[in-house]
C-alpha cells in the first residue's frame, strides 16, 4: 500500500519530471507526499578569512544561499500540488553534500516509497549522486523517474527483471502496488540459466498466479555488457511503463559502487524504474 510518500526535489537540476510523476502518483493512490529538498553548503568557504567572527558570518551568509536555493526549488513543486487536494509536506535543507546523504536516506526510511530523478552523470553538481545515496541508504523501494519522462506517472503494463537474486525478490515485494494494479506484466528473463531452480522465472510466474496476477515471460540472452540495453530494447518493444529490478552495489572505503546494470540504467534509463537494494 503506497499512502505516505517521499519525492527529493533537486535544487540544482531541472525537476518538472519528478514533479509530475510524484504529484500524479500521489494524488491517484490518495497519499501524503512529502517534499524534500537540499541546498548544498560549500566547504571551503572562508578559509582564507582572518578571525572566527568573520568566518562565522561567512559560513552563515552560505547557508542562508543554501537554503534558499533548497527554498526555490519547493516553491516549484508547491506551485504543482498545492490544488492537487492531496496532503504534503516542505523540508528544506542546509547541508554539506556528506551530511545531506546521511540525512536525506534516514528520513526515507519510514516512506512507503521514494521518488527521484534520473541522474545526470554529466553535470557536476551533487544533486546527482543523492538518488543513489537514497538507493544505498534508505532500505526501501526507489522509483527512479527518467529526465526524458513528461505527464503522469501510474504504470499499466510492468516489467520485472528477474534473475532469482535476493535484490531482485526484494524489488518484487517492494512493486506490490504497483503489481496489483497491472493491465499486464512481464517477467524479463536473460540468460534464464543462471537463475536458481527455485527462483525460475517459471516459478515466478506461478507466485505472481497465486496472487492473481497473469505475467508473460520475455526470454533472451545476452553478454554481462549487453545485459542493460537489452532490457531497455525490451520495454521499448513492449511499451512497458515501469521496470521493477534489483538496485545492485555495494560500498567500498565510504564510496558507493554500483553494480553494471544497475549503473547503465541510471545513466540510460528510457522508463521509470523501481529499485531496491
Amino acid at each position: 500500500m503506497l499512502k505516505n510518500l517521499l519525492v527529493h526535489i533537486p535544487s540544482e537540476r531541472l525537476i518538472r519530471p519528478v514533479v509530475d510523476g510524484a504529484i500524479s502518483l500521489a494524488v491517484t493512490r490518495a497519499a501524503h507526499l512529502d517534499a524534500i529538498s537540499v541546498g548544498y553548503e560549500t566547504a571551503n568557504v572562508g578559509l582564507a578569512i582572518d578571525g572566527g567572527a568573520a568566518v562565522a558570518a561567512v559560513f552563515e551568509i552560505e547557508r542562508e544561499r543554501a537554503l534558499a536555493r533548497a527554498n526555490a526549488a519547493l516553491a516549484v513543486f508547491e506551485a504543482e500540488v498545492r490544488n492537487s487536494g492531496i496532503s504534503y509536506g516542505l523540508q528544506p535543507l542546509a547541508y554539506l553534500p556528506a551530511e545531506a546523504a546521511a540525512t536525506v536516506g534516514a528520513s526515507a526510511r519510514l516512506y512507503d516509497l521514494t521518488i527521484v530523478r534520473q541522474p545526470e552523470p554529466d553535470r557536476d553538481t551533487f544533486d546527482n549522486t543523492m538518488p543513489q545515496e537514497i538507493l544505498f541508504q534508505s532500505g526501501g523501494p526507489v522509483l527512479f523517474i527518467p529526465y526524458t519522462h513528461k505527464g503522469p506517472f501510474e504504470p499499466r503494463r510492468i516489467g520485472i527483471a528477474w534473475d532469482g537474486s535476493r535484490l531482485a525478490a526484494r524489488a518484487l515485494r517492494d512493486a506490490a502496488p504497483f503489481l496489483a494494479r497491472a493491465q499486464a506484466i512481464t517477467v524479463i528473463s536473460i540468460n534464464e540459466a543462471q537463475a536458481p531452480a527455485d527462483a525460475s522465472e517459471a516459478a515466478l510466474t506461478t507466485h505472481l498466479a497465486r496472487h492473481g496476477l497473469t505475467a508473460r515471460i520475455e526470454r533472451m540472452t545476452a553478454d554481462h555488457a549487453d545485459i542493460q540495453p537489452t532490457i531497455l530494447s525490451m520495454a521499448a518493444d513492449g511499451g512497458l511503463e515501469l521496470i521493477v529490478m534489483g538496485g545492485y552495489g555495494h560500498s567500498r572505503f565510504q564510496e558507493r559502487i554500483l553494480g553494471g546494470v544497475t549503473r547503465g540504467m541510471l545513466q540510460s534509463m528510457t522508463v521509470p524504474t523501481l529499485m531496491s537494494h
